[in-house]
Parts: C-alpha cells; structure tokens; sequence
C-alpha cells in the first residue's frame, strides 16, 4: 500500500479546497505512478470551470461533490504489475493535482500508451496518452509541462482559422490577450498571417505593458476601450476570457462584423454568466474543442504529419520564452492549494510560470 495524499476541489465552490490522504493498491496490468511535478496556470482553472460540461471531472474520480483538477506534469513509475512497465520509466501527460496515480496501461508503445482504465474509456484520447520520456534539462521540461499544452491549442486555432480562411475576416482579436494561450496564438497569427490580419489584443490596464511588450500583437486594446474599435473591419473573436459581459459588448458593438466567435477558455470565470449567448448580434459564439482539430488533422495529415507541423511551430516558438517567462519553482500539495487559489483570484502576474513539486 502506499500513501497518497490528493488535492481535491469542490465542484460546487471552486474557491473551497482539501487535502485527503489515502491509500493506493497496484493491482494486475496496473501501474502505479508518483507524481514528481506538475505545471499549474490558469489553463487548470479553465478544467476546473468546464469540470461539469466538458467532462474534465471525469479524468480523475473524487469523492462525491469533489473533484480533482487535471494538469500536465511529470511522473515516475515506482510500481508495476504490467509486464510492458517497467519500474523506474518516466512518463509526462495528463495527471491529478496529487502525489500518486493508478493507471490500467494499454496500447502500449516505444513511445507512449494510453490510461485503459474503464472511467476514461469515452474520453479524447488525446488527454489519456502519456508519453514515454527520458529525463531533460530543467527548463525544457518545465518549458514542455507550463506552456506545450496551450501551445498546442494556440497552434489549432490558428490552424482553425486558416483553415477557414478567416471566415472572411481582416481582424482577429484576442480577449485575456496577456494569458499564455493567447500569447501563443498571437505568436503563430503574427508570424504565420501577419500580411492578412490584424493581431488585436484585449486586455486589463495592469497587463498592458507586458503585452504590448512581446511585440506579438499588432494593437494592444483595454476592456474599457472594446468600443472604440473601428465596427467595420470583418473579425473574428476569440474569447479566452469567458466573460459574459466582454462577449456581449464585442459582439453588441461589432455586431455584423463579426464573422465568427470562438469559445476556448475562462480566464474570467467569475463573469461566465449572463452573456445570453443566443440573443447576441452577430454569429452564435461556438465552442472551439481542440480535440475535435486534432482528429481532424490526423486524418488530414496523418498523425506523423500533424506531429511535424505542430513540432515546427514549437520550435519557432520556445527561443522566445525565455525573455519572458518568469518560472517559480514551488514544493508540496500546501503550496499547490495556495497557488491554485492565486491563478483562482486573478492575482499571478501574466508572466508567472507555477511548477509543483507534490
């Protein structure tokens, strides 16, 4: 047996946390991972928010009326009862806010498997793959861990939009701009689309100089200022905020104009509400689920295409991190719950990075 101890969060206040300890058995064609550090940004509150509606309860179970916040982080294998396992390997992929996991291996790979364990079976398989890896240097791992999962949806939605051809637009503008999914994306439409399209980016005054500091965008607009942009550029929105009362005013001033409105995170969860998304002008706002592209691109490119394609814009975009990303290094689950709470209030500075030793 061996003790685990698990931050959980209550589904119905997210700002009310525990620590439970419990104890874990490895049973047949099971492995038994320790969670050796974990990335935690405000792309786990997004997790935390959609819970519910988007199923990310369902990755780790919890206790009734509890749930278990999903991040991307490194772990080791310290237990093994499936004869492709092997004690000691290290893997990276989609784990608890906790010391240990339980995992059922299956498809098992050189380079990867997947989580088989029955609870996970109806779930994007991309989220239940974790990857066979050897020890890196710190700041790649904490570089891969902070910032390659939301790269990864700012790259799909670039790749989205293009796709689309922009669905007509001149203009893309970005809301929670300073957040690190929109600092990816602005990085891929500045470098890939810079000629077709202008790069806007909503954000609050206190984040203004750092945004407009990175050179990504092309203009830097404060949320007191969304009506002073010119309402007859065709546009589209990409709302990283979630905020009821931003998506209003965008699509009540630009109305027409907006050629499509994209849903993806909820940096802003306390405003969610009250947007009444089906009376606003313009294009219904639709749900942008990075899974959904990738199978797209799969079956498009094949996996090894997508694979390249996405490697090459990673690539592009790490150099860059360094003269901006500030990572703070921080030990045990106490400190994960405090953090947790931070990026919940909005109070982590945009160019903080957060890596949990539990």
């Amino acid at each position: 047996m061996t003790t685990c101890t698990d931050l959980l969060v209550a589904k119905s206040d997210l700002r009310s946390t525990r620590l439970e300890t419990t104890e874990l058995a490895c049973g047949e064609g099971q492995a038994l991972l320790r969670i050796d550090q974990f990335a935690l940004t405000a792309n786990n509150v997004t997790y935390a928010v959609a819970g519910d509606s988007m199923g990310y309860w369902e990755f780790f179970p919890a206790p009734a009326g509890w749930g278990r916040v999903p991040v991307w982080g490194f772990a080791q294998v310290v237990e093994s009862r499936h004869a492709d396992i092997k004690v000691d390997e290290r893997v990276y992929g989609y784990v608890p806010m906790s010391t240990h996991l339980i995992i059922e291996p299956g498809r098992v790979k050189p380079e990867s498997f997947i989580d088989a364990a029955a609870h996970r079976a109806k779930l994007p398989p991309v989220y239940n793959q974790l990857q066979r890896v050897q020890k890196q240097s710190t700041s790649d791992e904490q570089a891969r861990m902070l910032l390659n999962p939301l790269y990864t949806t700012s790259f799909l939605i670039d790749d989205f939009l293009a796709d689309n051809n922009f669905f007509g637009a001149k203009r893309v503008i970005l809301s929670s701009a300073s957040s690190k999914t929109s600092l990816g994306l602005a990085f891929e439409l500045h470098r890939n689309r810079g000629a077709s399209v202008e790069v806007v980016g909503l954000t609050s005054t206190g984040n203004v100089e750092f945004t407009a500091s990175l050179g990504y965008y092309d203009r830097i607009v404060t949320y007191d200022a969304i009506e002073t942009m010119d309402a007859s550029v065709p546009t589209v929105f990409v709302d990283m905020a979630g905020n009821g009362a931003v998506l209003r005013r965008v699509h009540e001033h630009l109305a027409d104009a907006l050629r499509h409105s994209a849903l993806v995170g909820a940096t802003h969860w306390q405003g969610r509400g009250g947007a009444g998304r089906a009376t606003l002008p313009g294009p219904e706002p639709t749900l942008f689920f990075a899974p959904s592209q990738i199978q797209k691109r799969n079956k498009d490119w094949g996996p090894d295409g997508f694979r390249t394609a996405y490697d090459r814009a990673w690539a592009a975009f790490l150099p860059d991190v360094s003269r901006w990303l500030d990572v703070r290094s921080v030990k045990g689950l106490d400190a994960a719950q405090r953090t947790y709470l931070e990026l919940l209030d909005g109070r982590m500075p945009a160019s903080a990075g957060i890596v949990i030793s539990p």
